[in-house]
C-alpha cells in the first residue's frame, strides 16, 4: 500500500458512509408527497423506510446534492473540532510519577536467579547486556548511596559476591568482606588475590611499572600518579605539575624501556630522583642521572625518555631544584620500607582478571588514608588494561564479566578520565559500582564530570541518609518527580442560614518529600533504574540468599577466610642484594650399595 493511499484515502473512507446516509435522506425527501418544503418534510416520516429498502444510494439530483452537502458538513465540523480541541491529560495535570511494580521490572530479570545483579529485595537485573529485545538492554553500572550504617556492605555488596557469576574487584575497608566471602569464592574455584594496605606482610605485591608497555602507557600512569598524590607546589599552579610530568615521563620511560627487569619498579624511580643533585650556582654541573641520559641520547637521540628529559632540563638550576623538591614530596610514601618492598614486583595480574573467574580485594584502612591512593592508581591501569585485552585478545568482549565494586570511592583517590571510561566499558563486559555516602562526594571529586559519570549509571540505589543535596535530588524531578493527586476541601458557615460546601481539586505532590525520605525505615531503599518508575522496596535480606550458608557469618569456624593461607606456598623471590649459598648436586650414576650408610663402620667419637 502506497504512502499516498495510506495518507489521503484511508482517513476519508468514513465520509463515504456519511455521503451514503445523507443521500438516502435526500431520496426520502424526493419521494415524499407534497409540493412545498413543509409538506415534504412531514411526509418523510412515511418515506424513510422505503428510501432505505435498497443499499444503493439515490441517483437523483437532489439525492446526490444532499449526500454531498451532508458529507461536507460533517467533514468541516470534525476538522473544526480537531483544531479547537484542548489537550486534557486526566489525572496527569501536575505529573505522572508513581512507584514501580513487579510488572515493570519483570522484562529485566533473568529467569535464573544466579544470573542477576541484586538491586533490592524485590528487584533484580539480568547480567545479559544484550537481551533479545534491545529496548530492555541496560548497562550494569550502578551507584549505591547511603550514610554510614545504612547497609551498603551487608545489603548490597556482599550479596553480589554470593552470586558468583563474574570476576570481582572489591575495595574492602577493614577486610570484612574478604573474611565473609573469601572462603566461599575459593570454593567456587575463584582465583583470589589480595592487596592489603593495612598489613603489607599479608599482601600480594603490586608493581605499576610492570604494566607499562608503550609511551602512551607512560603518560597514563604519570597522569594517574599526579592526580592521586600531592606535590609541594601551590595548589592550582599548573607550571609545577607540568614540569613534574616531564620529569616523571622521562624517568619512567628510561626505567621501563632501558633498565633491567629487576629494577623496573617504583623504588628505582625514587632512587633516581634522590640522586639528582642540582647546583643553583653551577648550571654546567651534571649528576649521575644526567650522564645516564647523555648515554641514551648518543644511542637513541629520538628516544621518548630523552625528548622528555631535555624539556625538563630547560629549567634553571633553582627551578629544577624546586621541581625535585615537589617530586620528593609527592613520592614520600614510597620511601616507607614496607611500601618499597610491596611494590618491588607484581602479583596482582590486573590485565588477566577477565580471563578466568577471579576476585581481587583491595584492603584499606578506615582510619588511615596514607595508602588509599594506590587503589585509584591500580584502577586507572586496570580499566585500560582490561579494555585493551578485550579488544586485542578476545575480539571486544572479555570471556568473564568483571564487576568493580568500589566501596569508599570518595576516600580512595580518583581515576583520570572516569567519565569516558564508564561510557565504554559496558561493551567490553566490565561494569563499575560506586559507593558514596552522599552524591556531593562525587561532585567534589570529579567536579563538572560528575553528572556524566552519574548519567552512565543505569541503576542508582539510595539506602538512606540525611545529606541535604542528596535528599533534594531524590525528592524532586531528578529521581521521583511529582504525582497528581485529588484534594477535597470542606466548608461550613453558621448564621441565620447554615451552609455547607464541598470542593474537589487537583494538585501536584512529590512522590516522597525530603522529610519522608529522611524518615524512611531502615529496611527500605529507593531504586532508580533507567527508563522505569522508581521502586520503593525492601533491602535485600542477606540471610535469604541460597549461598548464605557458606559465609563466615553463618559459620565462622568453618567459613571464615584465613588470609595467611594465600601466602603459605608463595615462591621464594631473591633480591639482587640478598646473600645465599648455592649447592650443586652431582647427578651422575652411583653404586647403590656403596652409597648405603653402614653404621658399623662409623667412629662414634666423630659425633661427640
Amino acid at each position: 500500500m502506497s504512502d499516498k493511499i495510506r495518507k489521503y484515502v484511508l482517513p476519508n473512507l468514513p465520509y463515504l458512509f456519511v455521503f451514503w446516509f445523507f443521500s438516502k435522506i435526500g431520496t426520502a425527501y424526493r419521494i415524499a408527497p407534497g409540493a412545498d418544503f413543509g409538506t415534504k418534510l412531514m411526509g418523510m416520516l412515511d418515506t424513510f423506510p422505503k428510501a432505505f429498502e435498497t443499499y444503493w444510494p439515490g441517483l437523483g439530483g437532489i439525492d446526490l446534492l444532499v449526500g454531498l452537502a451532508g458529507a461536507a458538513g460533517v467533514y468541516l465540523l470534525i476538522q473544526s473540532k480537531i483544531k479547537q480541541a484542548k489537550k486534557f491529560r486526566r489525572d496527569a495535570e501536575y505529573g505522572t510519577a508513581r512507584w514501580g511494580t513487579k510488572e515493570d521490572i519483570k522484562p529485566f530479570v533473568d529467569p535464573k536467579f544466579q544470573n542477576n545483579v541484586i538491586l533490592t529485595g524485590t528487584e533484580f537485573l539480568t547480567m545479559n547486556t544484550r537481551p533479545k529485545i534491545p529496548a530492555n538492554a541496560r548497562n550494569l553500572n550502578a551507584c549505591v548511596i547511603g550514610s554510614s550504617g545504612s547497609g551498603k556492605t551487608r545489603f548490597w555488596l556482599t550479596p553480589q559476591l554470593l552470586q558468583a557469576h563474574s570476576s570481582y574487584v572489591v575495595v574492602d575497608p577493614k577486610g570484612g568482606t574478604l573474611d565473609q566471602c573469601g572462603r566461599f569464592l575459593q570454593r567456587e574455584k575463584y582465583k583470589v588475590r589480595v592487596f592489603n594496605s593495612i598489613d603489607f606482610s599479608k599482601s600480594m605485591h603490586y608493581n605499576p611499572l610492570a604494566y607499562i608497555k608503550t609511551e602512551s602507557d607512560v603518560l597514563k600512569f604519570v597522569t594517574a600518579l599526579i592526580a592521586n598524590t600531592k606535590g609541594d607546589g601551590k595548589e592550582g599552579d599548573e607550571f609545577w605539575t607540568k614540569a613534574e610530568t616531564l620529569l616523571y615521563c622521562a624517568l619512567v620511560a628510561y626505567i621501563v624501556f632501558e633498565g633491567p627487569e629487576e629494577e623496573r619498579n617504583m623504588n628505582t624511580l625514587v632512587e633516581m630522583i634522590n640522586s639528582m643533585e642540582v647546583r643553583e650556582d653551577d648550571e654546567t654541573f651534571k649528576n649521575a642521572v644526567d650522564y645516564m641520559f647523555d648515554g641514551l641520547e648518543r644511542r637513541s637521540p629520538q628516544h621518548f625518555a630523552v625528548r622528555q628529559y631535555k624539556k625538563y632540563k630547560l629549567a634553571s638550576g633553582k627551578t629544577a631544584k624546586s621541581i625535585l623538591i615537589s617530586c620528593g614530596a609527592r613520592l614520600a610514601p614510597f620511601d616507607i620500607p614496607q611500601l618499597r618492598e610491596i611494590m618491588s614486583y607484581d602479583e596482582l595480574e590486573l590485565d588477566r582478571l577477565g580471563d578466568e573467574k577471579s576476585a581481587l580485594f583491595f584492603l584499606i584502612s578506615d582510619t588511615d588514608t596514607t595508602y588509599n591512593f594506590l587503589v585509584a592508581l591500580a584502577f586507572s591501569q586496570m580499566f585500560n588494561l582490561l579494555c585493551e585485552r578485550a579488544d586485542n585478545t578476545y575480539g571486544g568482549r572479555l570471556p568473564h564479566h568483571v564487576r568493580v565494586l568500589w566501596d569508599e570511592a570518595a576516600n580512595t583517590g580518583q581515576v583520570p578520565g572516569l567519565e569516558k571510561i564508564v561510557a565504554v566499558i559496558r561493551s567490553r563486559e566490565i561494569s563499575l559500582t560506586l559507593f558514596y555516602q552522599a552524591m556531593s562526594q562525587c561532585k567534589a571529586l570529579y567536579k563538572d564530570h560528575s553528572e556524566t559519570i552519574m548519567g552512565n549509571m543505569d541503576s542508582i540505589v539510595f539506602l538512606g541518609g540525611r545529606e541535604a543535596s542528596t535528599l533534594k535530588d531524590i525528592s524532586e524531578e531528578n529521581w521521583l518527580g511529582k504525582a497528581t493527586i485529588s484534594m477535597q476541601t470542606e466548608g461550613r458557615s453558621r448564621g441565620q442560614s447554615e451552609s455547607y460546601s464541598q470542593n474537589m481539586q487537583r494538585l501536584g505532590r512529590e512522590l516522597m518529600t525530603t522529610s519522608e525520605i529522611t524518615t524512611m525505615p531502615g529496611d527500605k531503599c529507593i531504586l532508580q533504574l533507567r527508563g522505569l518508575p522508581p521502586f520503593f522496596s525492601p533491602k535485600y535480606d542477606l540471610k535469604k540468599h541460597p549461598n548464605y550458608k557458606y559465609t563466615a557469618e553463618f559459620d565462622k569456624k568453618k567459613n571464615a577466610f584465613h588470609l595467611e593461607s594465600l601466602f603459605r606456598h608463595r615462591p621464594l623471590r631473591l633480591k639482587p642484594e640478598d646473600e645465599y649459598t648455592v649447592y650443586e648436586v652431582d647427578g651422575s650414576d652411583t653404586d647403590e650399595e656403596a652409597d648405603l650408610l653402614n653404621f658399623d663402620d662409623l667412629d662414634s667419637d666423630e659425633f661427640v
